[in-house]
Parts: C-alpha cells; structure tokens; sequence
C-alpha cells in the first residue's frame, strides 16, 4: 500500500481549499495524501492585532511543532503568511504556480463613490501595509480593525461593520467570490506582500530526500519559486513580518527578473521603493538581498525605528 503524505494545515475553508489544492497535485502525480487541521495561535486570538501578538510562528508554529514530531509531513501555508525567517530545522520544498498577485475591494453591492472624497466609506482590514496604502491612496476612508477569516469578515460587512473589505484576490477567487469585487487594485500602487498568490510547501530539514524530491516534482512551480524566493530574501534582509508594512513583487520577463520592493510609513506619507533586475539565474536571493540594503540605506533603517516605537 503506497505511503500516505500527511498534510497540514489551518483550520479556515480557504486553508483547506490550499491543502486541498496541494493534495490535489500529489495525487496527480500518483501520491496519496491525507489533511490535518488544527488552530494556530493566530487563528484563536482574534481580538488583538498580528502587531502585538507578534510576527514570529503567529500562523506557523503549532505546524512547526507537528512537522517537527512526525505528526505531519508536510505544511501548507499561504506564502504571504510566513516570517521572513523559518525556525531552525525547516525548510520550504515547493511553491504552486502563483495567483493574481493583486489586492481588491470588495463589497455587497456595487459603489460608484469609491473616489469621491466628500463620501467616507468604511473599510475592513487588520493589514499594516493595506492599510498603510489605503491612507496614502484613500485617505477619506475611514479604516476598520478587521481580523478572522474570509467568511467571518464578509459576514461582519454583510451585517454592517464596514462598507468595504481590502483582500487579495487570491482568496477572493479560491472561495469563488470573484462577484464581490467592485475595484482591482494596481499592483504597481498597492505593491503586494511578499508571496502574495502563492502557496508555500514547508518541511522538516529531516523529510525523507526521496519523499521531498517527488513532492517537489509535482507541486513546485520553478518561476514563481524564483520569484518569491527573491522577495523572501529582501525580507529577510529588512529584518521585517507581519506587523512591518513593507511589500515586495518579483516578476519574471524573457531571462530578467524584476523585484519592485520597499516600505511604507503606517500613516502612508512616506513611501520608500526600490527596483531592480537580474538574470534568472544569477540571483539565489542576491537580488532582494541588495534591493533591501538599497531601501534601509534611503531612509529605510530609521522609518523601520519609527514603524516599531509606534506599535509599542
């Protein structure tokens, strides 16, 4: 009887759609799986912002403790959910093909005064970067504190805690909710997190080199691993997480890869933006590497100071 991967994962329908969909290439591929929920300390603290719970394992560690113990053998995440840094013994083994990386507004009906800055709308976010952007961008909005998962947040507009919700469109679609969208937001404005669309394959640094190589081979998707590992490599660097407002997209072109990538200040007047090029086959984190250095250089190390006295 073939080997069964056990797959982990959070709780939410959109996390089990993910190790669903995760499942799904391994069993193409001729793998059996099985999935493994549980809750993670970022799913059950619901009324305090990721800021002050903080970054570290917030959406991870439990996962991280089944991984380690031989409970799981594999993690599923949402890649923009990860700290810059795994805890020793980990490692990510595989990246699915990305999704639209854009965020949207979403509502339950449409709107046609979006941009009119005599008409203050509410919008729902607990994200220091959407709502970072949503200030520099939007400032009539007034900004709702909102946190829990797609379902719980579209139940909370339904019932009139706020006129608008700001996602990744990721998630919108997976949960095929694609009819709520009342505006795409650029991607070249509202610069998305790092691994924003993709889901990220997490493992023990003890995985089976066999097992790991055959979940790579029908899973990892090789050009969006190269971008989100250049984006993971400017955060790293940064030294930033979940309560940072810092963002980062690489995109892939012939034989190039551009990574646009910086930081914005929490009240969104200062924006620091970087851009930069390489081969794909030159840069293994070099690339975000330098263009954080460049960010924290222009001004990025004291905006940084600023960013965390603020949230004390």
């Amino acid at each position: 009887m073939p080997e069964k991967i056990r797959i982990g994962t959070r709780r939410s329908v959109l996390a089990m759609w993910q190790a669903r969909f995760v499942a799904g290439l391994l069993a193409k591929g001729g793998m059996e799986s099985e999935i493994v929920g549980i809750e993670t300390r970022g799913d059950k603290i619901l009324d305090v912002a990721i800021a002050k719970i903080g970054d570290k394992g917030v959406f991870t560690q439990e996962l991280e403790d089944m991984l380690q113990h031989g409970a799981i053998d594999i993690a599923v995440h949402s890649a923009k959910d990860l700290p810059s840094e795994l805890s020793p013994g980990f490692e990510l083994i595989a990246f699915t093909c990305r999704e639209k990386v854009n965020d949207v507004l979403v509502a339950h009906r449409s709107n046609n005064d979006l941009d009119n800055p005599e008409i203050s709308l509410q919008v729902g976010s607990s994200s220091v970067r959407r709502r970072a952007f949503l200030r520099r961008y939007y400032p009539h909005f007034r900004i709702v504190d909102m946190r829990g998962n797609l379902q719980t947040r579209m139940g909370k507009m339904q019932n009139g805690v706020c006129d608008l919700l700001i996602l990744a469109f990721a998630g919108v679609k997976r949960m095929e909710m694609e009819r709520f969208i009342v505006r795409e937001l650029p991607a070249d404005r509202f610069v998305p997190p790092v691994g924003q669309g993709c889901l990220a394959v997490e493992s023990s640094v003890n995985i089976d080199p066999e097992k790991k190589m055959r979940i790579r081979r029908h899973v990892n998707h090789c050009p969006t691993e190269k971008m989100v590992r250049e984006e993971r490599a400017f955060l790293k660097t940064l030294k930033g997480g979940c309560s940072i407002p810092a963002f980062g997209h690489a995109t892939l072109k012939d034989d190039s890869l551009f990574l646009t990538a910086g930081i914005i200040s929490l009240d969104g007047r200062e924006l620091i933006v970087e851009c930069a090029e390489g081969g794909i086959g030159e840069t293994s984190g070099i690339l975000g590497d330098s263009v954080a250095r460049a960010v924290l250089d222009r001004g990025g190390r004291r905006l940084l100071e600023e960013i965390r006295s603020e949230q004390k």
